[in-house]
């Protein structure tokens, strides 16, 4: 076969598959404008900056992203010299694109997002939680990802809120949601709802964890925008966004909200707070972040290790406290047992 038709018919072959990716994913109907991206909660255990990556939580620069390499280029090869007096084709992959199994992930969880408001929309208003209700804000399209979909939103309101979805009657397709609460959960009440303490306090405290204690302003809206949380738009559970992180959280003590010193213009970052350090420790927060990445808290070695120092000065403090307390019910002891003196 001459040089000049091989070259037409591979780009030829390259131009239907590319048509053929396209249209299978445009088969599949685009979300709703409600619907938003969550942080993905796949593991990627190793260094700190990986894990947190994966937990959707921004950490400090690591430096620029790596470009792509020399073998992801497109070949030029039979485009140039083939049939005479044709241009040259176009490389139809100059820029790597999506699978298409990654674009109907997106599209997947961006219904999730979809079924995440419903859920709190409902839990707000104290409705029942229906299937037949969630079928058509996903479309009837997905009834067999259907499953899929409710779990994604049902492992996202557990790490953002919280709380747990269950089938109220199994088979009827009733739904509510309730609080996963334990001896170590505070409950919080926003907009007159109950939410134990990892209701975006523990992400939030994780965030300026992995940025060494103090994160910035750009650092938070960063991550609250990951969750959907912009601001000066209401938000169906904490209101405001600027006025919780700012007022509300501060306020009860889990946060500080305070201006960086010589800096001009004048800029802001958040710290724990002093209820922070009473409700929680550096190593809960730890295990919370290697939770929703399905990994150890020694994945996040630099942080491990100030963990486990902080865990050391906890124990020592508890320690003294002990001691203290055994020589003051000592003293107290002795004083009772002792003979009153002559008057």
């Amino acid at each position: 076969m001459p040089r000049g038709h091989k070259s037409k018919v591979r780009a030829q072959k390259k131009r239907r598959q590319a048509r053929n990716e396209t249209q299978s994913v445009q088969d599949v109907p685009a979300a709703g404008a409600q619907g938003g991206e969550a942080p993905s909660c796949s593991a990627l255990p190793g260094d700190d900056a990986a894990s947190s990556s994966a937990a959707g939580l921004p950490q400090k620069s690591q430096g620029a992203p790596p470009t792509a390499s020399v073998a992801d280029a497109p070949s030029q090869k039979g485009s140039g010299k083939g049939a005479k007096g044709r241009k040259p084709e176009k490389a139809t992959t100059s820029k790597p694109t999506r699978s298409t199994e990654s674009l109907v992930k997106d599209l997947l969880m961006k219904k999730a997002g979809m079924v995440m408001h419903y859920l709190l929309y409902k839990y707000k208003m104290k409705e029942p939680m229906l299937k037949a209700e969630i079928l058509k804000i996903i479309h009837k399209r997905f009834r067999q990802e259907y499953p899929e979909i409710l779990k994604m939103a049902a492992d996202r309101l557990e790490l953002l809120f919280g709380l747990e979805v269950i089938e109220i009657h199994p088979g009827c397709g009733t739904y509510a949601l309730v609080t996963k609460l334990d001896s170590s959960n505070i409950v919080l009440s926003f907009s007159g709802l109950s939410f134990p303490m990892n209701a975006l306090v523990m992400p939030l405290l994780g965030v300026i964890f992995l940025n060494g204690n103090s994160a910035s302003e750009a650092q938070i809206w960063e991550f609250l925008s990951i969750l959907e949380l912009y601001d000066g738009k209401e938000h169906i559970v904490f209101g405001e966004p600027r006025k919780f992180i700012t007022e509300d959280l501060v306020k009860l003590g889990y946060l500080l909200y305070e201006q960086v010193p010589h800096r001009d213009p004048p800029s802001y970052e958040f710290r724990w707070g002093p209820r922070a350090y009473t409700a929680t420790s550096k190593m809960k927060v730890l295990e919370f972040l290697a939770k929703i990445n399905d990994t150890v808290p020694s994945a996040f070695p630099t942080h491990y290790a100030e963990a486990l120092r902080e865990e050391a000065l906890r124990a020592q403090a508890r320690a003294a406290a002990r001691r203290y307390a055994a020589y003051v019910c000592a003293e107290g002891c002795k004083a009772k047992s002792s003979p009153s003196a002559p008057q």
